[in-house]
């Protein structure tokens, strides 16, 4: 009897190891760490929005390690440059995903190349947050490990179409995209806007992302009489584009969305780029903003990184912060799941530069749907209109 007795404290005591170095063994956390990784343009044609986002990131993050961390762990965020292409998307992912074994993915940059390396990420049961793509993907269908912030390209381009028709009576609304994941997402918007009001898209024109010659493009649009341009573009293929219009004399509204909203669509040499128009969720944050939280921000980013922020930095800030409040939600025993539900937690956040109110919960993935119209006047964005969706 007392040996089987011994035998059952012998299997219980490895239980209770097994079950300790499980616990132990959660990928990505330690007693003294939490690694987070992201795959991002660092170099390629769209390193202006994966360069700062980075920065932004980590400007978040280093405040709270000053702080002694969440829960005495520090962050430490792994990049890995994507180039924006998809197979060094997926040799980055892999990297992340099985030699680094990150906690969690943060802020990964490009439809295409979250879509290539999700799969086996999500298999490896790796949180997929606030990725630097605003296609329904992102969160659709719902996954318990996907969360995106703010509106999406299609919500974005559909309140633009409807916009622009009630208000400014466009009914020959046109397309201009990348012929990528992404920019298929700006084309679906808009023909389903415009069929849901009667219209259809008169002409639409697709390219790569590393085109530099937009006369042919420009040239069907006008002749197919387009009065409203709707852009599934991020920075050299908006600007190009818009300054071969005007240059040809046509002065028709050319509409983007989040992706072409940054500081180099604004700031064009020359004002090239004056009066193009964007969809935002997010408020763009400059250096003279009345609000002393942002001006405090905006200094201290210029301070650590040499130079001014630009959009993509605030937007990397304001992901880090909604990842930290969740970390903070998940309490000391960090999990995934215990994460999700620090996600699921929060409510009516509102980031310091006055963007949307998120929400998440156990059935909520997507944290607004809600975009507003800003111009580019005088090398800035300015925004010219209210909350709205379609």
């Amino acid at each position: 009897m007392k040996k089987k007795l011994l035998g059952l404290a012998a299997v219980a005591a490895t239980a209770t190891m097994i079950a300790g170095a499980a616990q132990a063994a959660e990928r990505g956390v330690t007693k003294d760490e939490i690694l987070i990784g992201t795959h991002t343009a660092l170099s390629g044609p769209v390193a202006v929005w994966g360069v700062p986002s980075v920065e932004g990131m980590r400007q978040r993050f280093d405040a709270v390690n000053a702080e002694g961390g969440i829960y005495g762990r520090k962050i430490r965020l792994v990049v890995e440059d994507n180039e924006y292409q998809v197979p060094k998307a997926v040799q980055a992912g892999n990297k992340l995903i099985n030699r680094d074994r990150v906690f969690t993915m943060l802020s990964a940059l490009g439809t295409p190349m979250n879509n290539a390396v999700l799969p086996r990420q999500l298999a490896a049961g790796i949180p997929n947050l606030f990725p630097f793509s605003s296609a329904r993907q992102m969160f659709q269908p719902f996954h318990k490990l996907k969360f995106a912030g703010g509106s999406t390209y299609y919500d974005q381009i559909r309140a633009a179409v409807k916009l622009f028709a009630e208000t400014r009576g466009k009914t020959k609304p046109c397309t201009m995209y990348q012929d990528t994941d992404f920019g298929r997402e700006i084309e679906f918007g808009a023909k389903d806007q415009a069929e849901a009001m009667g219209q259809s898209l008169v002409a639409e024109t697709a390219h790569k992302p590393t085109d530099k010659d937009f006369t042919a493009s420009v040239t069907k649009l006008r002749e197919a009489g387009c009065d409203v341009v709707y852009m599934g573009t991020i920075v050299s293929d908006t600007i190009i584009p818009y300054v071969t219009a005007r240059s040809m004399g046509w002065d028709v509204d050319f509409v983007g969305s989040i992706a072409t909203y940054n500081g180099y669509t604004a700031g064009a040499k020359g004002g090239v780029t004056e009066g193009f128009m964007a969809m935002t969720g997010f408020q763009m944050a400059y250096g003279d903003n009345p609000d002393p939280l942002v001006r405090n921000w905006y200094n201290a980013y210029k301070e650590k990184f040499g130079k001014n922020p630009d959009f993509p930095a605030q937007l990397g800030y304001i992901f880090a912060d909604m990842t930290v409040l969740a970390l903070q939600n998940a309490g000391k025993d960090l999990t995934v799941d215990s994460m999700v539900a620090g996600f699921e937690k929060i409510k009516g956040y509102r980031d310091i530069f006055g963007g949307p109110v998120q929400s998440f919960g156990p059935d909520k993935r997507q944290g607004s749907n809600e975009s507003f119209l800003s111009q580019v006047q005088g090398g800035r964005w300015v925004r010219i209109g209210e909350n709205i969706a379609y």
